[in-house]
């Protein structure tokens, strides 16, 4: 059974920093593309960032700035590392995997999701 599990979320203050983990389980994951996506209240979930299997990285651009995003294919991890936190990236963010490689934003086309983890910025 697939699982992705989300850590490191909690509440921060404008202008700090977080680093969200995600561990998968259930399979191998290093054929696939792995991504954090982040959905705030009232909005629909938007792309964060991607990192292919192939070791490509995309970005939003209204993170790519501030983002890093990095992937461990021996322990099937993903991190989201952001900093200069805004009280706009208030949100929960969610990891999730495709199988099929390739148009990253495209949420959609992602097969499995994490339950995700509640990041709040103060201002």
């Amino acid at each position: 059974q697939v699982q992705l599990v989300e850590s490191g979320g909690g509440l921060v203050q404008a202008g700090g920093s977080l680093r969200l983990s995600c561990a998968a389980s259930g399979r191998r994951f290093s054929s696939w593309d792995m991504a954090w996506f982040r959905q705030a209240p009232g909005k629909e979930r938007e792309f964060v960032a991607a990192f292919s299997w192939r070791g490509t990285r995309d970005y939003a651009e209204s993170v790519k700035e501030r983002c890093t995003i990095s992937r461990d294919n021996a322990r099937d991890t993903v991190d989201l590392q952001i900093h200069s936190l805004k009280p706009e990236d208030t949100a929960v963010y969610y990891c999730a995997v495709k199988r099929i490689p390739g148009d990253y934003s495209f949420r959609e086309g992602y097969n499995y999701w994490g339950q995700g983890t509640q990041v709040t910025v103060s201002s």
